[in-house]
């Protein structure tokens, strides 16, 4: 089955009472017990577990291609999930350039917990195969990267991670299962932060963890998932559902303009570098183009004169909005740099923008005006 068909009916019903052909949102948070004590309905508190919850998991494992699912309350919550998921003194090896809030959870809490912390260019295979020891237990990959929109080869990642006996977790967010399918390629779980282009529209925060096999590690995840509790309410996924039904329309139109903005700015006297899989000179072009379908609605660009100069273009910016976060229907720009922290990797003169559904030439026209 085709990913658009999947988009618009994996997990959905039609109700069987009302006839409804849309979700019927289920706020309760307990479920009746039959008169023997048993479950007849299948439900019993909605931490463990809700109709649209389940609705949700059913269509992320299906959009995956995975055996099974695991929603949460964000994407944070579900990458700490799946670093919880193992055991203190386990070795994890992530890129350098990981995201920042993902960076926050294994320096700042996960090491202090005993997780054992790697970082490396996970573009160059014999660094990674370098820092492999007996301890290593999860290979962490990120690609496209954020902001630097770096790539990796996952399926000569997976086979470093495999032969030494570590899971491989890729983080899908910016690439979708509309480009890009890591478990097709051998990746043993992929993580999304369901608030960007899976919800599509910036009214929800959620996140998810998609599992190739259910097999022990997915039944870690599930109990962290109902123990821990950073469950997402019924309504978070009802919308989350309701927006992954024009997930492959939106992405690749997406991916479409944002080929076209990278373009201009290439050549644009007043940009530095630009940071997009699908330009030729690109150094991950080659292998982006062999994994994933399209290159993505995300791009960032390095704007002459540094941070005072980037900061200037993004302040006069008149369709883009200057806010963080991405993947919905509008365009944002943001400068990335000073909404880390101290010690970022992200270069000071870089703006990170992703790209929406307004009409492209509007915002080509945008962004030259801006950069003056």
């Amino acid at each position: 089955m085709k990913i658009e068909t999947i988009a618009v009916h994996a997990g959905r019903n039609t109700d069987a009472g009302s006839g409804a052909i849309t979700s019927t949102l289920q706020l309760a948070t307990t479920f009746e017990r039959g008169a023997d004590g048993t479950f007849p309905h299948g439900y019993v508190y909605s931490r463990t577990d809700n109709p649209n919850r389940s609705a949700l998991e059913v269509c992320l494992a299906e959009l995956e291609g995975g055996a099974c699912a695991a929603a949460f309350a964000s994407g944070l919550a579900a990458s700490m999930a799946m670093f919880q998921a193992l055991s203190p003194g386990d070795h994890v090896v992530a890129p350098l350039d990981v995201y920042w809030g993902t960076t926050i959870q294994l320096r700042q809490i996960l090491e202090r917990w005993g997780l054992k912390i790697t970082t490396v260019d996970m573009s160059d295979i014999c660094q990674v195969e370098r820092e492999i020891t007996p301890n290593t237990r999860l290979l962490w990959l990120e690609t496209p990267s954020n902001p630097l929109l770096k790539i990796v080869d996952i399926k000569r990642l997976v086979g470093i991670g495999h032969r030494s006996g570590a899971w491989v977790a890729c983080d899908n967010t910016w690439a979708t299962p509309v480009l890009q399918r890591p478990l097709e390629l051998g990746v043993d779980v992929v993580m999304h932060s369901t608030t960007k282009y899976l919800g599509g529209h910036s009214d929800v925060v959620g996140g998810a963890l998609i599992c190739r096999k259910e097999d022990d590690l997915f039944r870690r995840i599930r109990l962290i998932q109902t123990s821990g509790g950073a469950v997402p309410s019924p309504f978070d996924c009802w919308l989350i559902r309701r927006g992954v039904s024009t997930l492959a329309w939106r992405v690749r139109a997406q991916s479409q303009q944002a080929a076209q903005v990278a373009e201009f700015l290439s050549h644009h006297p007043k940009v530095a570098a630009v940071h997009y899989p699908g330009l030729k000179e690109h150094p991950g072009h080659e292998v982006a183009a062999r994994q994933m379908r399209l290159f993505g609605g995300m791009l960032a660009f390095q704007v002459k004169g540094g941070r005072d100069a980037a900061i200037g273009a993004a302040g006069k910016v008149k369709l883009f909005t200057r806010a963080t976060s991405l993947g919905g229907v509008e365009s944002l720009i943001e400068h990335r740099a000073s909404v880390e922290h101290p010690g970022t990797r992200t270069p000071d003169d870089l703006l990170r923008v992703s790209i929406g559904l307004e009409h492209v030439d509007d915002l080509i026209e945008d962004l030259d005006q801006a950069l003056g």
